[in-house]
C-alpha cells in the first residue's frame, strides 16, 4: 500500500480497504485462473494497481459518467478506476469465460456496486459509454476499428469522451492515422518508478 499512499493521499478508508483486499485476494485467485504472470504478482501494486491508476491522475470520470474496460482480464485498469470513482459505472468486459468469473468475484468480494461484468467480444457490443478504458489489449488502430461504435459524443461542458489506452514501446506507427485526435501523457511524469519510463496514456477523442 505504500505506493497507494504515496500518489493517492487523499482516498478515504473505505478505499484503502479495497485495494488492501485486492492486493491480498489477487495472487491467491491468479493460482487458480492465471490472468497475471506468476512472475509478476509480487510487483501487483506498482505494475497492474498503479498502472491502471494513471489514467485517474489525467482524468476525473464524473458521477454518473460510463467507462468500458475492453479485454479486461484479470480487472485491469477497470477494478482500481472502479474503486478511485464510486459515482462512476463500470462495464468490464472480456471474451474469455475464467477471466471473467474472476473479474466477477473480486468485484463481489470488494463490495463494487457500481462495476457489472459481462463475457463478450468487443466489436459485438451495442452499448454507448462515455469512455473505453484498454491496457496491453491491441494496436490503436484495431481498438479504434473495434470501439469506436461504443462511444458516445462528448456532454455539453463535460471532458471529450473517447478511448484511454495504456501502452508502452514506440508508437509512432499506430499513432500516425490519427494526427491531432490524439492526445499523449508519459505516466513517467505521474509516477517516478522505473517501470514507468516507456509507458503512456494514449488518449483518442471521439
Amino acid at each position: 500500500m505504500q505506493l497507494l499512499r504515496k500518489y493517492f493521499p487523499d482516498l478515504d478508508q473505505t478505499q484503502y480497504r479495497q485495494f488492501e483486499k485486492l492486493l491480498s485476494i489477487v495472487p491467491a485467485l491468479n493460482q487458480r485462473i492465471n490472468v497475471i504472470s506468476r512472475n509478476d504478482v509480487k510487483f501487483l501494486e506498482e505494475r497492474h494497481i498503479l498502472h491502471s491508476l494513471a489514467i485517474a491522475k489525467k482524468f476525473n470520470f464524473q458521477k454518473d459518467s460510463s467507462i468500458m474496460d475492453v479485454g479486461t482480464g484479470g480487472g485491469f485498469p477497470g477494478i482500481p478506476l472502479a474503486i478511485v470513482f464510486p459515482g462512476a459505472r463500470f462495464l468490464l468486459v472480456d471474451s474469455i469465460g475464467k477471466k471473467v468469473q474472476l473479474v466477477q468475484e473480486i468485484s463481489q468480494t470488494l463490495g463494487l456496486s457500481n462495476v457489472t461484468v459481462i463475457r463478450a467480444r468487443m466489436e459485438n457490443l451495442d452499448q454507448k459509454v462515455d469512455y473505453v478504458v484498454s491496457r496491453a489489449v491491441s494496436s490503436l488502430p484495431k481498438l479504434s476499428a473495434w470501439t469506436q461504435h461504443l462511444i458516445r459524443p462528448s456532454k455539453p461542458g463535460n471532458m471529450a469522451s473517447g478511448l484511454i489506452s495504456l501502452k508502452g514501446g514506440d508508437l509512432d506507427e499506430e499513432l500516425k492515422p490519427f494526427g491531432k485526435r490524439v492526445e499523449l501523457y508519459p505516466i513517467s511524469a505521474l509516477f517516478e518508478e522505473p517501470f514507468f519510463y516507456t509507458k503512456m496514456i494514449v488518449f483518442l477523442k471521439k
